[in-house]
Order: structure tokens, then sequence, then C-alpha cells
């Protein structure tokens, strides 16, 4: 049945080249039609892959570099950042850190960067460090670490977002440097902190520990100042200052 009316579509569309004195295009139709389709095809399988992608990676928002306002944050250089997006990092297994105060972008940044890498078909794994940690630990007490590093380790690139904002007990900081040296030049990981690296310490106080995690996060890596003016406050306040005025 479904031949049959192939077979009609076909025979209509021939029937109107002939009309229009197209034979060229009545001869072409049908293979042009199947390519078309398997077009269609591979576009959809391709959109499907990417937003499987994204939802695999739990992202909190799925915010894009499209919608970051650089005009809100001249210290970022916008250039930079969408050369990272093109994944240049991520087959160079460099890492990427994102350090500023509260409200100044580094979590879209990231998320952002995470977008791209799923648009290219990247396996990519977000987590707050605080959530990361607390897995892990919940892994080991379930007899379960040996599997949720291994699962953590084949993702292409993984995001660990606040560092810093928690201070963690040692086998907390222990987990996160095992996370992060496993993957030293083997694998790319992007990390937020509102620390600079010299107070650290405040949240991992194993001195030795702390060396040995900047060490290796360092290597390499893109350091991207985000600096020190909120631009969520900054919106609220003009916010508020608009609603007085009107």
């Amino acid at each position: 049945m479904k031949a049959a009316i192939e077979n009609l579509e076909k025979a209509a569309v021939e029937q109107q080249c002939r009309v229009l004195r197209l034979p060229a295009v009545a001869e072409q139709c049908a293979p042009l039609a199947e390519e078309a389709l398997l077009a269609v095809e591979l576009e959809e399988r391709e959109r499907n892959t990417i937003a499987r992608r994204i939802k695999d990676a739990h992202l909190p928002r799925t915010k894009t570099l499209d919608e970051f306002d650089f005009s809100k944050a001249p210290q970022i250089r916008a250039t930079e950042i969408h050369e990272l997006a093109q994944g240049g990092y991520i087959e160079r297994a460099e890492p990427v850190i994102l350090i500023g105060d509260c409200g100044t972008g580094k979590t879209h940044l990231l998320t952002g960067l995470c977008v791209a890498a799923c648009r290219q078909k990247r396996r990519v794994r977000f987590a707050t460090a605080a959530a990361l940690v607390n897995e892990l630990v919940e892994a080991k007490q379930q007899l379960q670490l040996r599997r949720v590093l291994a699962r953590w380790d084949r993702y292409e690139l993984i995001a660990i977002d606040e560092v810093g904002y928690v201070p963690m007990a040692d086998l907390g900081a222990e987990f996160l440097f095992q996370v992060i040296a496993e993957r030293a030049e083997k694998a790319a990981v992007i990390l937020t902190t509102n620390l600079p690296f010299s107070e650290w310490t405040q949240v991992i106080p194993n001195a030795r520990l702390c060396k040995a995690l900047l060490d290796r996060i360092t290597d390499r890596a893109h350091i991207i100042e985000t600096g020190t003016d909120s631009y969520r406050f900054r919106r609220t306040m003009e916010k508020g200052r608009s609603k007085t005025a009107g």
C-alpha cells in the first residue's frame, strides 16, 4: 500500500514536470527526494544526539555563550571564550579555571562551554564540588567507589562548579584530588572557584594535598578571571533604580 502511494506521488510529480516542461527535474526527482529525506533523517538524529548529551550533562540550566553579555564583563575576553568553545582544549586535555567573586558569570560561562561541547556530541558531566564529593563519599560507603570513579572517568569533559564555597573534610578533598589527578593530560576539566589559589587552604586544610591539587589543575590551564563586580547585584540595583524612577 505504501509503495503504491509513493508510485502515485512520483507519477503526479512527473506529470507536473512534463506540464512545466522540466524533463531534467522529472528525471531526477526520485533520487533528489531520497537524498532530501536522508538529510532530514540525519539532521533529526543529530538533534536527538545533542539533546541527549545536554540532558546527560545534568546542567543546572541550559545557558549558552550567546546569552552571555560580555559588555557587562569587560575584563573577560570574548575571543578567548569563543575560541575555547571550539573544543581544542578538550582534545588537548587542558583544564579551564574560572576565578571570580559570586555573580560574575563563572557558572554561566562554564555552562555555555558545556553546551558547546555537547553540540560537538561530546560526553559531558556537570556537578558542584560538594555534590561530586558527596557522591563519591556515598559510593565508598556502599562499596561502589571504583565503579563510580570509572563512570566519571569516561566523560570527555567534566565541569566542577563552586570549588571554595564549602570547606572539605580530608576524605572529600582526597576524592576531588583523585578525580582531577586521574584526568591530568588525559581528559579536560572546567572548574569554577571564588577563591584565589593562595586561599585554597581555607577549603582544603591539608597543605600538601592542596598543593598537589593546584599543581595538577593549573598545569597547562586556561585561567580566566571574571572579576569582583557582581553582574547579578548590579542588575538588581539597576532594576531598583528603574522602579524608583517609574
